[in-house]
């Protein structure tokens, strides 16, 4: 894959951004008070899918704060996520790099969340190999950190019980409809329409393969992972979909991103990582048909309030996938 070839994510499929300038004057206030100083200047965010604000605020002590704020007038789903971190960030285990949140704020219209400033940038693509290499080594510790006695996070499983059922619902499509989602990718959709039957058995195994006891990210990619300058340390960020699952599952989920941005085969990839040792072939089938499915199925709704270029990552990504499913099958 050239580099003009690669899905520049934190440039081309970022959400819609508010500045500073643009939060209501009652939200600057209180973003203000919870900082603890005047906001003297503002850094924002340039990767990431969600709307809102989201940037690193200098502050006239000399600190600084990565603020988020969201509300539903930027997208309805935002301040669930953001609520959904709030929760998240209590249950993260110290071995985790991961910001810290340091405050938060809801007024039941407004989500405030306050974070330590990660001193990174997105990883640069195509991905270097040494750059890939410390990442995956971070998505590695996210599956061997204990999580603490009495968390509050959700199973994987069920929060991808609805999601996971793509292939379900263009199974119940009209013919002529499900052909023209199938031929997404060319030869692979019209490969996927040939399979469609084992598609659906094994997105239906999906919800076993993914159920276990470590912590799994859930959504991670490129424009989710700071590198710092030197090269040094891996910080992952937005942790809103976190929850408790195989330990494999964030490696898996995320390397079709990867092959798309110049990472490489994500079969090999998978292969050399020690959290993917002993896992059995058809659980990864399992786990791969409902990750492609799941995206095949969005990439074909209405772009989401705020995030107009969504729709055409996730088509990028379930021929990716589906790719990876095909050649394992």
């Amino acid at each position: 894959m050239s580099a003009d070839e690669v899905i520049a994510l934190p440039l081309a499929f970022s959400g819609q951004r508010l500045d500073w300038r643009d939060l209501p004057r009652h939200v600057r206030t209180r973003i203000t008070e919870l900082a603890g100083a005047q906001v003297t200047a503002e850094i924002s965010a340039t990767s990431g899918f969600s709307p809102g604000f989201a940037a690193v605020l200098e502050l006239a002590d000399g600190r600084g704060v990565f603020v988020k704020a969201v509300s539903a007038e930027q997208n309805s789903v935002s301040p669930e996520l953001a609520r959904a971190e709030i929760r998240v960030a209590a249950a993260l285990p110290p071995q985790v790099s991961a910001p810290r949140l340091l405050w938060w704020s809801d007024d039941g219209d407004w989500v405030l969340l306050g974070f330590e400033v990660a001193h990174g940038r997105s990883p640069e693509l195509p991905w270097r190999p040494q750059v890939l290499e410390a990442v995956l080594d971070a998505v590695a510790t996210v599956a061997t950190a204990p999580l603490a006695d009495g968390h509050a996070l959700p199973r994987t499983a069920d929060l991808l019980a609805d999601e996971f059922t793509g292939w379900a619902r263009l199974a119940a499509l009209e013919v002529a409809d499900r052909h023209r989602l199938a031929s997404l990718g060319g030869s692979l959709g019209a490969w996927a329409d040939d399979r469609l039957d084992d598609l659906l058995a094994w997105e239906s195994d999906a919800p076993r393969v993914l159920d276990g006891d470590v912590l799994v990210h859930g959504d991670l990619r490129a424009d989710n992972v700071l590198v710092d300058p030197d090269e040094r340390r891996v910080w992952l960020i937005d942790w809103p979909h976190a929850g408790v699952g195989a330990p494999w599952l964030d490696l898996a989920f995320m390397l079709p991103s990867v092959a798309l941005q110049g990472g490489g085969d994500p079969a090999t990839l998978f292969a050399a990582q020690s959290i993917s040792r002993d896992v059995p072939e058809a659980d990864l089938l399992a786990g791969l048909a409902g990750l492609a499915g799941y995206f095949a199925w969005s990439s074909q709704q209405p772009a989401p309030r705020g995030i107009p270029n969504l729709r055409s990552f996730q088509a990028a990504q379930a021929v990716a996938t589906l790719r990876w499913l095909r050649d394992l099958a």
